[in-house]
C-alpha cells in the first residue's frame, strides 16, 4: 500500500484547455513519450508552438544519417512524424542540465516571446518535481502554467513498480530527485 501511494504521489496534472505553446521537457530516452503526447496535443489544437529543450545528449546510431544524432534532433522528428509542422518546432536555446535549470531557461524564452501561458508535458513520474519547479521558477510572472504527464507503454503501474527493475529506475529514482529538490530549493 506503502508503494503505490508514494507511486501515485508523484503523478500530478495541471489542466490547460490551451496555450501560447506546448514545451517538452528533455530526457533523453523519455523522447519518444513526450513527443507523441505533444504531437496529439498540437493536432487537438491546444497551442500553436512545441517547444523542446536540449539536455545535449547523443542517442544511438542512426544508420540513415550514420552518426549519433543529438536527443532533441530525435524528439524533433517524432514530432514530425506525429503531424507537427517542421515550422511549428522550436528550441530553446541553452543546454537543460538539469529540471531546475530547464524550467529556468523556458521562462527566459516564455518571457523573451511574450508568452502567457504554456503547456508543459513530461514523464508521468517526473511531473510533480516538474511542475513544483516551473511553479517556483514561474512565480511572480503572469505566465499561466499547465502540465500533461505522458505514459509510455511500459511505464511501471503504481500499484507493482517495486517488483520491477523499470520501477525502481523510474519510480524508486524520483522519489530521491524529488526529496533532493525539496530540500535544495524549498
Amino acid at each position: 500500500m506503502l508503494a503505490w501511494l508514494g507511486a501515485r504521489a508523484l503523478i500530478v496534472s495541471a489542466p490547460l484547455a490551451s496555450a501560447d505553446a506546448i514545451v517538452v521537457l528533455s530526457g533523453s530516452s523519455a523522447y519518444p513519450e513526450r513527443t507523441q503526447k505533444a504531437a496529439e496535443l498540437y493536432r487537438d489544437g491546444r497551442a500553436p508552438l512545441v517547444l523542446l529543450t536540449d539536455d545535449h545528449t547523443r542517442g544511438g546510431w542512426s544508420s540513415a544519417q550514420q552518426r549519433n544524432p543529438f536527443f532533441v534532433e530525435r524528439a524533433t522528428e517524432e514530432l514530425i512524424k506525429g503531424g507537427v509542422p517542421a515550422e511549428k518546432i522550436n528550441i530553446v536555446p541553452g543546454v537543460a542540465s538539469n529540471t531546475r535549470y530547464e524550467t529556468s531557461l523556458i521562462k527566459e524564452y516564455a518571457l523573451n516571446h511574450g508568452m502567457h501561458s504554456i503547456l508543459v508535458v513530461t514523464s508521468t513520474y517526473h511531473s510533480r518535481r516538474a511542475l513544483r519547479s516551473l511553479r517556483q521558477v514561474f512565480a511572480g510572472t503572469e505566465v499561466v502554467i499547465g502540465l500533461e504527464p505522458a505514459t509510455r507503454p511500459l511505464t511501471p503501474s503504481p500499484v507493482f513498480w517495486w517488483l520491477q527493475p523499470e520501477g525502481w529506475r523510474t519510480v524508486g529514482v524520483e522519489v530521491v530527485k524529488l526529496i533532493y529538490y525539496w530540500l535544495k530549493y524549498g
